[in-house]
Order: structure tokens, then sequence, then C-alpha cells
């Protein structure tokens, strides 16, 4: 649950670059995370919402270059968002969306990672790294060719468009014999790829032919009624002036 927000990132002292782990006093909230408004920024608040974890925002405007800050990279050494502080747990810093959301289905809720089961574990990590090396990067490098680059490229554009047609066709097969991407139950996977599979939507021009993955629609639909969803989309943006 999100505890309070914070505003945009301030200095942040006795960070240790060695051990990633912020000397802080021990505040109110289990979690900081460090967030933009991103696919990868909202699996993590989803997540802690999905696990009943009370959590601060600690804002970080990418289009500013605050992911750049020397307080940020010794949280997270590769500039990128997101990124958590576990305050239970002497402020132990975790970057890397798929990792955050395996740990804190371990501190949490293993049913999220797969439960006890090695076999469906191992499924649940095929389909979360398969969106973390796959879905997720190709989907964004589609965006930026056909929404923000600022030259018109069209091998770019049509080598992502494919490869994203391509990877919402694997998706759209997995869903077609399954309630949630890993069989009935709903898991990390499922954090994963849900936001990512809205971005298409970002360009008018080319978001009419992901229109006909009928069964990834009904999976957006069922996940889309989840509390953790709508309190990620009430979630809002601080000024930055």
């Amino acid at each position: 649950m999100l505890n309070f927000v914070a505003g945009p990132l301030a200095r942040v002292g006795g960070i240790s670059v060695s051990s990633r782990r912020l000397s802080t006093r021990r505040r109110m909230a289990d979690y900081s995370l460090y967030y933009f408004p991103t696919p990868n920024g909202k699996k993590i608040s989803m997540m802690l919402e999905e696990v009943g974890k009370s959590y601060d925002l600690k804002w970080i405007h990418i289009g500013k270059n605050m992911q750049f800050s020397d307080e940020f990279v010794n949280v997270n050494p590769n500039s990128k968002i997101p990124a958590i502080v576990d305050h239970t747990r002497d402020d132990m810093a975790i970057f890397e969306s798929g990792a955050i959301l395996e740990y804190l289905a371990e501190m949490h809720d293993e049913k999220l990672a797969g439960g006890k089961d090695l076999k469906q574990r191992y499924y649940v990590k095929e389909w979360l790294y398969w969106q973390m090396a796959g879905f997720g990067p190709m989907l964004g490098q589609n965006n930026f060719f056909h929404v923000f680059s600022k030259v018109d490229d069209p091998i770019g554009k049509e080598r992502y468009l494919k490869e994203s047609l391509r990877l919402f066709g694997v998706l759209d097969k997995q869903l077609s014999t399954n309630k949630y991407i890993c069989g009935d139950e709903f898991t990390i996977a499922d954090i994963a790829s849900y936001w990512w599979s809205y971005s298409p939507s970002m360009s008018d021009k080319i978001k009419d032919q992901f229109e006909g993955f009928e069964n990834v629609k009904r999976w957006q639909d069922r996940i889309s009624s989840r509390d953790s969803v709508a309190k990620v989309n009430a979630i809002e943006m601080p000024s930055f002036d």
C-alpha cells in the first residue's frame, strides 16, 4: 500500500557505493520505491500493492535525467528505474524489475513466483525472463521508432513492429489455453507483461495492428479488474518545476 509520496529525489546521505545499502533512519514504510510511471515502474508499485506492503515513492523523472544523479546511481549503478530499498532488512537496495519482483514474492508471497513446486517456479521464471529479455525491450524499441524518434527510420520501424507482433502472437497463443500466463494462478509473470502489453496504444499509426489478439485482450481485462491496478493508476505525478 502506498504510504506517502516523496517529492523529486533529494540528497540521500550516507550511501555506501560498495554495499548499496542506505544508511538512513528506519521509516514507517517498509519500502522506498524509486519510480517513474513507465511499464517497469508500474510493475513494482503493482507488486507492492499485491503483497500489501507499505511503500513511499521516490520520484525519478527520467525526462529530466534525474536517474543520473549521484544519489540514485548509488542505489542503482545502471541508472534505470525502478529500484527499491527494503527498510525492514537493513536498507538493502535492489534494482532490475525482474529481480525486484522475485525478491518481493520470495519475501511476502511465494505463490506469486510459482509456489513450492520446482517445475512451476521455473515455468514462472521462464515467462518472467521472456518479458525481461524480449517483450519489454522489443516493445520499447517499437515505441521509440514509431513515437519518439526524431528521424524517420523505416528499417527500424519495420524491424521492431514485426518483432513486437511476433511476441504478441507468442503471448496470445500461451493465453489461448491459460487463464493467466502460467496457468490458473496469477503470478509475477503476469505483472511483468501486463503494463507492457498496452504500449502499442501509444502510436495511432500502429495500434490497430495489435487489435486481433483476443486472448491477450481477455487477459488484460481480467487483470485490469484487480485492486492493485486501480491503485497504481491512481498515483498522481508531482510537480517537477
